[in-house]
């Protein structure tokens, strides 16, 4: 027993099984721990090739006020954001809310009446949904402002489905939307190498439509990111992966520069796009979150294997298997029933640093149709790079745990939850 194992023993009240169970997985699963590591490495060499290539300093890390005229922080941390993500053009801002509105801010920026959104990964998640009009009756939702959307699903397999997809192409097509994590559906996310090679598909016959990623959930999970594999546009969270659990909130939107304009245009108003927007408080977490978000995307990918691993021990079904290569950093878990999947997610709400004494109660949230399961005390609010667990309350009843902060806490977390379950 090693005194990280004593430790959880004598102040956890980790069983004695547990413990060898948790050197068991990490003996059984080293191969995996080692990728990811080596992605995560990787990714934080390209970070740091892009701040001293963008020769950014300590002035670059304080905020403005006002209109924001000037703010060179703000205009640096864009320009290093485009270097990582290999984009002619990033629009970074603490006034976009949430990566939902990244992507409603990008769609709504392209798409006009009489265009057609063409989802080429099956249905979007709950809350896009409601964006482009296929729930609700939002009176500013796509649909009603005359935009036309038709959904292609994966194959059976979790792969694009080329021919369809081509086939499903017309001539008021204008943007393909891929989305790169599970949502909450039962399905791998999809890699870089299948992005590359329907982009690259869809561009030799028809050039000129716009491939948007929605790329939630998947920063520095692989060696590139979605625009090297031939992508126009890209938006995401500054709390999930990229904002390294430093940035307070946030999102950002990155790709082709006059596409990128139009989205900050429609992000604040004609004439005057990316020139206005203060930054406050917001360049120096945002700077120092995306120099250690790989190394929080490392501990959280680490704990999802582990987690995998457990549950998987345990009779449940997991996607992705702990061994399986990943390309984001959520772990799905079908627990098959309503009372082994709130048992979890209290053992999760029990181990968080913040409101540990909170029983996670279901509830309607805005966006999403079914009463959804939400456990995690995190430091900001609704973080998802921090250890959290989710899930709409309808069968077969699958929780989608990510992020963490460090591997010893998503150990810790998720062997609590496991002695609940066999409480």
């Amino acid at each position: 027993m090693n005194a990280f194992q004593r430790q959880l023993a004598q102040q956890c009240g980790i069983k004695e099984a547990a413990l060898a169970e948790i050197s068991e997985i990490e003996e059984r699963y080293a191969a995996a721990y080692a990728r990811v590591d080596e992605m995560t490495n990787a990714a934080q060499l390209r970070i740091l090739a892009a701040f001293q290539a963008e020769n950014v300093g300590d002035f670059h890390l304080h905020g403005s006020t006002g209109y924001g005229y000037g703010d060179i922080g703000r205009d640096k941390l864009e320009e290093v954001w485009a270097r990582v993500f290999q984009a002619e053009s990033a629009l970074v801002r603490s006034n976009i809310v949430s990566g939902t509105h990244a992507i409603a801010t990008v769609l709504s920026a392209l798409l006009g009446p009489g265009d057609e959104l063409l989802s080429i990964s099956g249905m979007p998640y709950d809350t896009l949904q409601t964006i482009i009009g296929e729930s609700g009756d939002d009176p500013q939702s796509l649909k009603a402002l005359g935009v036309r959307h038709r959904v292609v699903p994966l194959t059976a397999d979790g792969d694009f489905d080329d021919q369809a997809i081509l086939a499903a192409i017309g001539p008021q097509t204008k943007v393909i939307s891929i989305q790169r994590s599970r949502g909450y559906l039962w399905r791998p996310s999809l890699n870089i190498e299948k992005i590359r090679r329907i982009t690259s598909l869809i561009r030799d016959r028809f050039a000129d439509i716009i491939i948007f990623v929605d790329n939630c959930y998947g920063e520095f999970v692989e060696e590139e990111e979605p625009l090297a594999a031939g992508a126009d546009i890209i938006a995401g969270s500054l709390i999930k992966n990229p904002g390294g659990a430093l940035a307070p909130r946030g999102g950002y939107i990155a790709g082709r520069e006059d596409l990128v304009r139009r989205a900050a245009t429609r992000l604040t108003a004609p004439g005057i796009a990316f020139e206005v927007g203060s930054a406050l408080d917001f360049n120096r977490p945002a700077f120092q979150g995306l120099f250690m978000a790989p190394l929080i995307v490392q501990q959280a990918l680490k704990g999802a294997i582990f987690a995998s691993a457990m549950l998987e021990n345990r009779g449940f079904a997991v996607s992705p298997g702990p061994a399986e290569w990943r390309t984001d950093i959520i772990q799905a878990i079908r627990f098959g029933a309503e009372a082994p999947l709130l048992a979890f997610a209290e053992g999760i709400q029990a181990a968080s640093p913040l409101e540990s004494y909170v029983h996670p109660e279901a509830a309607f949230l805005p966006g999403y149709e079914d009463a959804v399961i939400m456990a995690g005390g995190t430091f900001t609010q609704g973080s998802s790079i921090e250890l959290s667990i989710d899930a709409p309350l309808r069968a077969p009843y699958i929780g989608y745990m990510q992020g963490g902060l460090s591997y010893a806490h998503v150990v810790y977390a998720v062997t609590l939850a496991c002695q609940r379950l066999e409480a």
